[in-house]
């Protein structure tokens, strides 16, 4: 899967996360199911989070000059939400109350920010060929970082329709 094909699968991600969204009440978008669980607010924190430091580890792997033959990583457990993961703190959200305006215009600046970053990349192919360690996953090709943002997303947004239906 190349960018091309990663490009238009994140489109269609951030698509269906706004689909998600829309219409959501203040109400809706920060209650929380308890003290422990996140709010709709704070997943898309994380998100905007996570896209941003996404997006500064690629512009560190570009820097480097030295190509690498890392295996490609299987990155579908992203998907398996029965699979744990811990945020790490950097990525962690904030106990702010959010207004829906000010998320989506989070997620539309961090995508435009990803977007501007790949789009200044000449040659597309010296993704599956640069890594950037990964806190998490240790060495990831910069291509898998890119792959990962739009199943990261599509993990969380199941965790938004259970909050989102579990709030009703």
């Amino acid at each position: 899967m190349e960018l091309q094909e990663i490009n238009q699968k994140l489109k269609e991600t951030r698509d269906e996360l706004l689909e998600i969204l829309n219409g959501l009440s203040a109400d809706q978008l920060n209650k929380r199911k308890d003290a422990y669980s996140w709010s709709i607010g704070q997943v898309c924190q994380h998100l905007v989070k996570t896209e941003e430091l996404y997006a500064a580890a690629i512009r560190r792997g570009l820097r480097s000059k030295e190509d690498s033959f890392l295996e490609r990583k299987p990155l579908d457990f992203l998907l398996d939400r029965s699979n744990k993961l811990e945020a790490p703190d950097i990525a962690k959200p904030t106990d702010e109350i959010f207004e829906y305006k000010d998320i989506i215009d989070k997620l539309n600046l961090s995508r435009e920010k990803l977007n501007e970053l790949l789009n200044t990349v000449e040659d597309p192919s010296v993704l599956s060929r640069r890594y950037f360690t990964h806190p998490v996953f240790k060495e990831m090709l910069l291509i898998e970082w890119v792959r990962s943002l739009y199943l990261h997303e599509q993990r969380h947004m199941e965790q938004i329709i259970e909050i989102r239906d579990g709030c009703k």
